[in-house]
């Protein structure tokens, strides 16, 4: 049921962070990868990286918030591989910032980037996996679609609202596509290192200190450990899943 070997996926955000990390374990598993993402150089030497693990991978630069970059990416991808059948939906930012002192800019970067960009590459992937009458949708949304921090150097509001956005986005599409094989699923990070959180949280001795005394697993995330509930959504062991999300925090959201 968790064999992927053979399968397309498309991920975005496949640059750096927990995207980049995927698309390695994809590899791994002997999924072929198409890499989308704003940084061409990066995705470069990923997909070179990729393509020693004895699978294909394409790298495709595409700013997710650009609606005509994104059709053209999923045209490459299918003329590339013929069909799409994962797609991870990972191209995010966090913008710190109350509502108090954020500007429009801050917002609608946020906004563009973890909702719209999710809208967007879902409208040119969707109609491929209809006509397939199979498609895996795995959507990245974040623990802080439902928890806060009143904290002034970590407030993130439109962090806040585009990632629950992402929740009500991802139970539609599941609502919707269920009748044609298809199954959206959202996974819920907790902390986790990566570029987007490396030169701010994990800066923080302070934070780290709290973080580590409140979260039960009394760590952030290592590397890699997203990677088996992103496989659970991508495979047919999840086949009657759908409109679901999974929390991966070490338990801080529980407590």
């Amino acid at each position: 049921m968790f064999d992927l070997k053979g399968k397309i996926a498309v991920i975005t955000g496949a640059s750096s962070g927990l995207g980049r990390d995927a698309a390695l374990a994809y590899a791994k598993e002997g999924v072929n990868v198409a890499l989308l993402a704003r940084r061409a150089e990066k995705l470069e030497e990923l997909a070179k990286e990729i393509e020693t693990l004895g699978v294909k991978a394409i790298a495709v630069k595409c700013d997710v918030a650009k609606e005509e970059e994104v059709k053209s990416a999923i045209e490459t991808v299918v003329n590339e591989f013929g069909r799409i059948d994962i797609l991870l939906n990972n191209a995010g930012v966090a913008v710190r910032g109350g509502v108090d002192t954020l500007n429009n800019d801050d917002w609608d970067k946020s906004m563009n980037i973890n909702v719209k960009g999710i809208y967007l590459v879902s409208k040119y992937v969707i109609p491929i996996m209809k006509q397939q009458n199979y498609g895996k949708v795995v959507n990245v949304s974040s623990i802080n679609a439902f928890l806060a921090d009143k904290n002034d150097i970590f407030i993130r509001h439109s962090y806040n609202a585009s990632k629950a956005a992402v929740l009500g986005l991802s139970q539609g599409m599941a609502a919707s596509y269920a009748q044609y094989g298809i199954t959206v699923n959202t996974i819920c990070p907790g902390l986790f290192e990566s570029e987007m959180t490396e030169n701010t949280l994990f800066k923080s001795q302070e934070f780290l200190s709290k973080y580590n005394i409140l979260c039960p697993a009394s760590r952030p995330a290592k590397r890699g450990e997203l990677n088996g509930t992103i496989f659970y959504f991508s495979s047919d062991a999840s086949s009657y899943v759908t409109g679901q999300y999974i929390v991966v925090d070490g338990g801080l959201s529980i407590v």
